[in-house]
């Protein structure tokens, strides 16, 4: 293997990845998202860039050479060593917004010299949109699952189609489910994510019920509730700030919460509200645990403290 330098041209994204990624070597193929208009994400506004494959696989290189042999090359970012250095060779995060976007076969490429380098890989992972995924057939998927790319992380968001509109999501809820389905049907596992109260006072019962309708068509095998939060600069954020976005109180969103809980009907769901971004914390197996999520909901929606939720202060994305 040669000694050439990670070129710099690429900015490496800051880490932004699902909560049960944690102990994944975070590997960019892109930054910022292809959809990125939505009108409450932090990604709103930053275009999609692309990075070279030659630059991925220079990365890839100096990632195995650190975890073989020990050795640390010249000009390679130092974030592949701290990265390297607590990774246990199990998991790839690909990042940005949606790397699923990647050209297809610049992403075979990719994944073909990653597993090469690093036989013993368990899973990759990404952030895909429904976009994403409907551009491949499920034949390219299946063989992107070959390569180990087996877990798909797709933000539902709403299952009302006035809101996904309202908040310029680009897919409605049919596409949400026929991808869904797409990738489920490549044998890829699916962890989607809601967003409790984005649609505000006024479309909150319609939200939450229609969210759990089409999360049960897509059924997935895990599923997570965040709770809104309001990113400067956004959209969303300007409408909030000017009075056009009523947001629902704290147990306007364990409501919401509650009827996803309780209008699911999955095969075998993992669910759970452990983002940092809500207010109380639930998870466990849908069907099977319904009935304790619901009571533990009970709970706190029956006692109305505030002091049950996790404080405004703490909440993040």
């Amino acid at each position: 293997m040669g000694t050439n330098k990670i070129s710099v041209r690429f900015e490496r994204p800051e880490i932004i990845r699902p909560p049960s990624e944690w102990r994944s070597y975070y590997l960019p193929l892109t930054s910022g998202c292809s959809n990125h208009t939505c009108t409450f994400c932090n990604y709103y506004g930053r275009k999609l860039k692309l990075r070279d494959v030659q630059e991925v696989k220079e990365e890839i290189d100096a990632l195995y050479m650190y975890k073989r042999y020990g050795m640390v090359m010249s000009g390679v970012d130092p974030v592949v060593y701290y990265l390297g250095q607590q990774w246990d060779g199990k998991r790839i995060f690909l990042q940005d917004g949606d790397a699923l976007v990647y050209p297809y076969g610049k992403l075979l490429e990719a994944l073909e010299h990653l597993n090469r380098r690093f036989p013993d890989l368990e899973r990759v992972s990404c952030y895909a949109t429904p976009q994403d995924i409907l551009r491949r057939s499920v034949e390219e998927l299946r063989r992107l699952r070959e390569l180990k790319l087996t877990m798909l992380y797709l933000g539902l968001e709403s299952g009302s189609d006035e809101i996904l509109e309202r908040v310029r999501k680009g897919v409605n809820s049919a596409q949400m489910i026929e991808a869904a389905q797409r990738a489920k049907e490549a044998g890829m596992v699916l962890s989607v994510t809601v967003i409790l109260g984005l649609g505000g006072v006024e479309k909150s019962q319609e939200h939450a019920r229609a969210t759990a309708r089409v999360l049960s068509r897509m059924d997935p095998e895990y599923a997570a509730a965040l709770t809104l939060l309001f990113v400067p600069g956004t959209p969303l954020y300007r409408d909030w700030k000017e009075g056009r976005f009523r947001p629902v109180d704290p147990f306007g969103s364990l409501e919401e919460l509650r009827i996803i809980v309780e209008d699911s009907e999955f095969t075998n769901c993992f669910f759970s509200s452990m983002h940092a971004s809500n207010y109380v914390a639930i998870k466990g197996w849908l069907p099977r645990e319904k009935e304790r999520l619901l009571r533990e909901l009970d709970a706190v929606l029956g006692q109305r403290d505030p002091s049950l939720l996790r404080p405004e202060h703490l909440r993040a994305l």
